[in-house]
């Protein structure tokens, strides 16, 4: 049997892109270590306004069904850990809510705390999450399921962010 990873070729700007430029590779947890690798993209990003800054987030979520479903063909495997465009646009969405309050970019208590949620709610898959994730094929199902798990992260990420006092 061949091993899927042999099939991608970073060469390949699909590839390239799915892998999250390579973190998806990692051989220990390559879902967080993506969803890290998208964090200094993120801190480019939010220096955005907002419309902007969505306006990104939704190519992002856009190209990355083709992204993912190329990617996935190649691979003959339907979302391989490897694949962590999803994680780099997930990630992205739970922090709309920095240019959306115009927060500090630099006050680490948001990405760090939107990073921590993504994971949880990437990981656990609470409903809706696992049931997309179970239902929905191709690229889309691959970027569905870390679209819906960023909203959910992001609505936990102002309550949090308001619990907390950092809104103030």
């Amino acid at each position: 049997m061949t091993n899927p990873i042999s099939r991608l070729s970073m060469r390949n700007p699909w590839h390239l892109l799915a892998t999250g430029f390579g973190s998806g590779l990692s051989p220990i947890i390559p879902g967080t270590v993506g969803t890290l690798a998208s964090v200094p993209f993120y801190l480019l990003l939010a220096h955005l306004s907002f419309w902007p800054y969505v306006l990104w987030v939704l190519l992002a979520c856009l190209i990355g069904v083709k992204i993912c479903q190329v990617t996935s063909t190649d691979m003959q495997v339907h979302d391989h850990g490897s694949i962590v465009w999803d994680e780099f646009a997930g990630f992205w969405i739970t922090m709309l809510i920095v240019p959306f309050l115009q927060l500090s970019v630099w006050d680490w208590r948001w990405p760090v705390t939107g990073f921590v949620l993504f994971r949880f709610f990437d990981m656990v898959k609470p409903w809706p999450i696992g049931w997309l994730d179970k239902r929905v094929e191709g690229g889309l199902g691959i970027m569905l399921d870390d679209i819906v798990a960023g909203m959910m992260s992001a609505i936990m990420l102002i309550i949090v962010g308001s619990w907390a006092g950092w809104l103030n």
